[in-house]
């Protein structure tokens, strides 16, 4: 498993990595090797804001569905609209081709209660 060491992860394995002044946020290659085969994305549409903790779509694998958690509250500036037709990007490149939404955070101090990739990977059983 890969671990991306620029990235701040959740306990529910959605992670958010800073870009500039926004943060993209995606699911670990940990959640994903662990879902399967990814064969459907669902995102939330941009300019919405959405809280810490609470849903921001779904995934769907060839062996079950889950919801994605908002890892740090903020406003979608970017969808990956790629998902829609490759879902599967997410298996393969989940930190690069395969993030899941781009976000304005709307309080940089809710990524310090986060784990950093380290505790991520002790987490895991990734050391």
């Amino acid at each position: 498993m890969s671990i991306d060491p620029r990235a701040h992860y959740a306990a529910s394995h959605e992670y958010a990595r800073p870009e500039g002044d926004m943060l993209v946020i995606g699911i670990s290659d940990h959640a994903q090797a662990e879902l399967g085969d990814i064969v459907f994305v669902e995102l939330p549409q941009e300019g919405k804001a959405i809280g810490k903790g609470q849903t921001f779509g779904t995934v769907e694998s060839v062996k079950a569905a889950s919801d994605l958690y908002m890892p740090v509250g903020g406003k979608v500036t970017a969808v990956n609209t790629a998902l829609q037709a490759d879902p599967a990007l997410v298996n393969r490149e989940p930190y690069e081709g395969g993030w899941m939404i781009k976000i304005l955070p709307s309080d940089k101090k809710e990524l310090d209660q986060l784990l950093d990739a380290k505790s991520y990977g002790a987490t895991i059983g990734e050391e």
